[in-house]
């Protein structure tokens, strides 16, 4: 039994008492041993044209972005969540919130994908939002409960059966007393250490106090982080409701990652947030704040942990920021070298809508956020009616940026030009 080390605590929690659950589908056993499934030889594509397509292709003609940027259906991908760019340039990958995760390829390079279709199908995956790449080629698959890894997945991509490694059993990433249906969408990035990283958000709206030290000691609504064979798991923060966005910055190495914070406290609090960690054990305040500075009502009679670290920039509240990358590209203007590029899914309990939008945030020069402000946005019109709800933001070889869509089930390509 794995342990995790509660960093910043005077104590180390035994990790996930439960034993691993037998995974339901022998497919896997045998893929993990390079043997054929037997199931279907055959995917099926995902359409790629049609009324679906020209309506979304439609719709993006709403989309304001700065002068000089453009934006186009890369493809169709239905449920589109987090996205993994393969590093040799093959094959997109995304995650859902369903039970697929995709390979998206664009085999001419032409800015548009030309297939699509379910990767791994003969494997049972439950809630696969997380996918993420090492830079050597593995790609991590983060499940409800279950991390998988898959070795040359862009080129396995178009086979129903792959190379698979079980980084973390099905059972033993939360405890399955705490295995719910709200806050379950994993996030993930191989670090530069070469660990993973992995959110893993709570279960309830505020946990009752009775429960908060079981849930951070399981390392619930936390960030933890791992070597890539699963060994050596750790709590990295702590203090964290339900992130579901996370990237390092490429200058001084901090991690920053976005944080869904309380729904039912009206409509201007508490503040969504962007955080920047610079150290392992930080704790970022949650239950006691809810957002920001703003004390939940559940804690509010309690003294908060010492030193806890506010948010670098306070989002509209209830916006639902989500997906985020810094960019390291070559394509656009030098105002945006190392900006955050980050998604806001829009609000669901705010009775004036808001967010469905890309934001960027600038950084000063001592790697501390400046500002933010909206990137693209259009997705939500002037009836308060969503035509898309952005999950996540990558980046392309070339410099441009995809943005998951899993309202409209799509993703869209950024690029610049400068006409």
């Amino acid at each position: 039994m794995r342990k995790i080390a509660m960093v910043g605590l005077c104590a180390v929690a035994v990790l996930f008492a439960q034993g691993a659950r037998a995974d339901s589908s022998s497919n896997l056993t045998r893929q993990e041993n390079f043997r054929a499934s037997g199931g279907p030889l055959n995917t099926a594509d995902i359409p790629q044209n049609g009324p679906e397509a020209a309506a979304i292709r439609k719709n993006l003609k709403e989309i304001t972005l700065p002068p000089g940027f453009h934006i186009s259906l890369y493809a169709l991908v239905p449920n589109a969540r987090e996205i993994a760019v393969g590093p040799q340039g093959v094959a997109v990958f995304v995650g859902t919130v369903k039970s697929d995760v995709y390979a998206v390829f664009d085999h001419g390079h032409t800015g548009t994908a030309n297939e699509v279709m379910p990767f791994a199908p003969n494997i049972k995956f439950v809630i696969p939002n997380g996918v993420c790449f090492s830079k050597d080629g593995f790609l991590y698959v983060v499940e409800r409960n279950r991390i998988l890894e898959f070795g040359a997945a862009e080129f396995f991509a178009q086979s129903p059966d792959v190379a698979v490694n079980v980084v973390v059993p099905e059972g033993q990433l939360i405890p399955t007393k705490y295995e719910s249906f709200n806050h379950t969408a994993r996030y993930c990035r191989i670090g530069l250490d070469n660990k993973l990283y992995t959110t893993v958000g709570q279960p309830y709206n505020v946990p009752p106090p009775d429960l908060i030290g079981d849930l951070q000691a399981h390392g619930l609504g936390a960030i933890i982080r791992m070597d890539r064979d699963g060994s050596h798991r750790e709590i990295y923060a702590l203090g964290i409701r339900n992130s579901v966005g996370l990237d390092f910055n490429p200058v001084d190495h901090t991690l920053w990652f976005t944080d869904n914070q309380v729904d039912g406290m009206g409509d201007d609090i508490p503040p969504g947030e962007l955080n920047r960690a610079t150290k392992m054990g930080e704790n970022f305040g949650f239950p006691w704040y809810g957002g920001g500075h703003t004390r939940t009502n559940e804690y509010k009679t309690q003294t908060p942990p010492a030193n806890v670290v506010f948010p670098q920039v306070e989002e509209v509240a209830h916006a639902a920021d989500l997906g985020m990358i810094f960019y390291t590209g070559q394509m656009f203007p030098a105002k945006y070298d190392d900006a955050i590029f980050s998604a806001q899914h829009g609000s669901w309990n705010r009775t004036v809508p808001i967010g469905a939008r890309i934001m960027v945030t600038f950084l000063k020069k001592d790697g501390t956020a400046d500002h933010s402000e909206p990137f693209a946005y259009g997705w939500l019109d002037d009836n308060g009616q969503y035509l898309g709800r952005p999950v996540d933001v990558a980046m392309l070889p070339d410099g441009s940026l995809l943005v998951s869509d899993d309202f409209a089930g799509a993703l869209y390509r950024i690029w610049y030009d400068g006409k």
